[in-house]
């Protein structure tokens, strides 16, 4: 025969105390109402001793709320959104949230659909990471008042909060240490055209360049793309040294430490002599002593933590003001850029 299931109706009974206060004893979102902590002992010991378990499902029904956070990603393989991924799931958690993650596409070709599959599993908020958003989506999501923090992406949508890294900023940063260190001819392999974080960089770059009235000696697409960064660097490098770049900013440390990779192995390239080289992230492996990549540091914990306090506010209903966060980057500077002068 099968046992049945205990019930907070009998975790109350054996504590004697009220159904409220087992389950308010055993919210992860403690408030002014919560029960003593002699009170909340004894109901622990209570539902010890008879084997309880409070249902999720069950108090969703009753409150609401499903106190379910999605998390979209497209890809993981970049270290970065991995790190930011486990961050993320560790703060949320923290504050009585449980993620859900879904991948999605690379571009923004079936978002939608995937978005909408999601929202059937009822979820408080979303959380996009290397994701854009149409604007049809964003307003589907407005009207069921799902909130929405972008995490190193922007979109100028009304009613959508983010979080990223100031990316002009960083592009001009970029262009200014490698004008400082007197690099001639400077080249450029941008990500994704549609994404924020690689237009803005792009911009950024080439603003600073134009105001030392420079331009872009060369510049090709990688698409955050392993395959298309390989294909895009064959091409920059393919003719005579003497028409090669002297200096390289690239969109991001994935794409940057596979450039180097292929330039070293394959082009018999020499990083720095004959080539400086600089990325964005400072993702783990760009500390490696076989990389050891001068990069813009994006300041990923205080991201994760202001992408993770909005969303908490806006699920909360604490705050209904969204905020578009730009926090600064770091140079930080390694073994891949030489001075030229």
């Amino acid at each position: 025969m099968k046992k049945s299931k205990v019930t907070s109706i009998d975790v109350a009974r054996h504590a004697g105390v009220s159904q409220s206060a087992v389950s308010r004893a055993f919210s992860r979102t403690p408030t002014q109402s919560g029960v003593s902590p002699e009170t909340k002992k004894r109901i622990l010991k209570s539902a010890d001793e008879l084997g309880y378990r409070p249902n999720a499902i069950a108090r969703s029904l009753i409150t609401q709320r499903s106190n379910i956070v999605a998390l979209l990603f497209s890809y993981l393989d970049n270290q970065f959104y991995a790190l930011a991924l486990e961050k993320l799931c560790i703060e949320l958690q923290k504050i009585g949230f449980h993620a859900l993650v879904f991948m999605m596409p690379s571009t923004d070709e079936g978002v939608e659909d995937t978005v909408s599959q999601l929202l059937e599993y009822q979820v408080d908020g979303i959380i996009t990471a290397s994701v854009e958003l149409s604007s049809t989506l964003v307003k589907f999501c407005s009207q069921r008042d799902i909130p929405v923090v972008m995490f190193n992406r922007f979109q100028e949508h009304d009613g959508i909060a983010s979080v990223t890294t100031d990316n002009v900023a960083g592009g001009r940063m970029a262009a200014r240490h490698l004008l400082k260190t007197g690099h001639q001819h400077i080249a450029l392999l941008s990500g994704w055209e549609r994404s924020s974080t690689s237009r803005d960089r792009k911009f950024g770059f080439e603003a600073e360049l134009r105001e030392s009235d420079r331009n872009l000696f060369a510049h090709e697409v990688g698409h955050f793309d392993l395959d298309r960064t390989g294909a895009a660097i064959r091409k920059m490098f393919g003719g005579s040294k003497e028409t090669h770049p002297d200096a390289l900013f690239v969109a991001n440390d994935y794409m940057a430490i596979e450039a180097i990779s292929i330039l070293r192995s394959e082009l018999n390239i020499s990083i720095p002599n004959d080539l400086s080289v600089i990325g964005f992230d400072d993702i783990p492996m760009a500390s490696m002593p076989e990389f050891s990549l001068t990069t813009l540091r994006q300041p990923v914990n205080n991201m994760v933590a202001n992408a993770v306090r909005q969303i908490n506010e806006l699920v909360r209903g604490k705050t209904i003001e969204v905020e578009n966060i730009a926090l600064a980057p770091k140079l930080i500077e390694r073994n891949t850029v030489q001075s030229r002068n």
